[in-house]
């Protein structure tokens, strides 16, 4: 099977939006689709990086789309980007493990990565049909919201704790030590290094930040490397993989959840839970409430059935360490336009900020060399 996806609206019909959705409900037939709108490119639009856009309205053949939504979102290539391995990855999560995945997340209905033409389709629920609220570095987030995210976040490392599923069915779950992934962030390999390096020569206030932490781009990425090296001796489990507060949302109901599963690995659990804390709050609830969030986290991990976690200390210095990719490939590597500057900033002094706070390189220091 092969399904070249349109990277734009004019180039869909009833059967490309068809094809995708047949690859988890075989048996649907669509009569129509209305496009609704589009967001295919960052400038401008603060909810798009990487991958594009487009909802349509849906009119089902026969009754037959009795269990999906009438409208739905796609996420498209966008051309600069085509053969990152991040929309494979996004598909693979959606379409292989989403429905066993008990965490709040957007429901799925079908998506393929087609290698020959480098495109992909993933077919997800309309969040804003549900009236939800995508929070960001703006939303004011308290520490019983943080908390409620990180349930969520247990919810969904418990059933992949240290799971041998890792050795067998789940082996293409990617660590963040090998594969195509790591290899793009990777200081020698990929491109994403030498895009920090551009944004912190172009943007004074990025230079200005990783200066006040004692830090280059190239120590900040030595750091990366060594704690990602140590952390995967650590139990490991299925991760968000881009946990910041920026990827998550709150249900009409009253419930947390996350979207944006691209970077999902195979990893450390304070890779997310870390990125979780210092972007939702403010720096002074941060320095307040965080070690107290973590203990919460570890207690659901607990009453979830988690056998001897490790221990709050041994979190605490985990949190630490992951302050470096938190800083370095969180939110050095957004050009402003993608979001705008207040939520850019407001993102990079939290991570800046906690860096120090916590004397992160001391933490790292500590660890092997590579």
């Amino acid at each position: 099977m092969s399904i070249r996806t349109p990277l734009t609206p004019e180039g869909f019909d009833k059967t490309v939006l068809e094809k995708l959705i047949h690859t988890k409900h075989p048996d649907v037939e669509i009569d129509s689709i209305t496009v609704v709108d589009a967001a295919l490119s960052s400038e401008g639009e603060e909810r798009v990086s990487t991958a594009g856009r487009i909802a349509f309205d849906v009119v089902y053949a026969n009754g037959g789309g009795a269990n999906l939504p009438g409208r739905v979102m796609v996420k498209v290539a966008r051309p600069e980007f085509v053969e990152i391995p991040l929309y494979e990855n996004e598909v693979n999560i959606y379409t292989r493990l989403g429905d066993e995945i008990a965490m709040t997340m957007p429901r799925c209905f079908g998506g393929y990565r087609d290698h020959e033409s480098l495109t992909f389709g993933l077919v997800l629920e309309d969040l804003r049909a549900a009236q939800v609220k995508f929070e960001n570095v703006l939303s004011g987030l308290s520490a019983q919201d943080t908390a409620a995210l990180l349930e969520q976040l247990a919810v969904l490392h418990v059933p992949y704790w240290n799971s041998p599923r890792f050795n067998n069915e789940l082996r293409w779950v990617q660590p963040h030590t090998s594969g195509p992934i790591h290899d793009l962030f990777s200081l020698d390999k990929g491109g994403v290094h030498f895009l920090i390096e551009h944004e912190i020569a172009t943007h004074q206030f990025k230079r200005e930040l990783v200066e006040s932490t004692g830090q280059s781009s190239r120590s900040l990425a030595e750091q990366v490397a060594r704690v990602q090296a140590h952390q995967a001796t650590l139990p490991c489990t299925l991760l968000h993989g881009d946990a910041h507060v920026g990827n998550t949302y709150k249900t009409s109901g009253g419930e947390r959840g996350y979207l944006d599963f691209q970077l999902s690995a195979r990893g450390f659990c304070m890779h997310d839970v870390s990125y979780t804390i210092v972007t939702s709050l403010s720096v002074q609830d941060r320095r307040q409430h965080e070690r107290d969030l973590i203990n919460g986290y570890r207690e659901k991990l607990i009453g979830l059935g988690v056998h001897a976690p490790p221990s709050l200390d041994a979190l605490f210095e985990e949190h630490r360490r992951t302050m470096a990719w938190n800083l370095y490939i969180g939110w050095l590597t957004s050009p402003t336009e993608n979001y705008g500057w207040e939520i850019t900033v407001g993102n990079l002094i939290r991570l800046a900020t906690a860096y120090r706070d916590l004397d992160s390189a001391k933490a790292i220091a500590g660890l092997p060399e590579q």
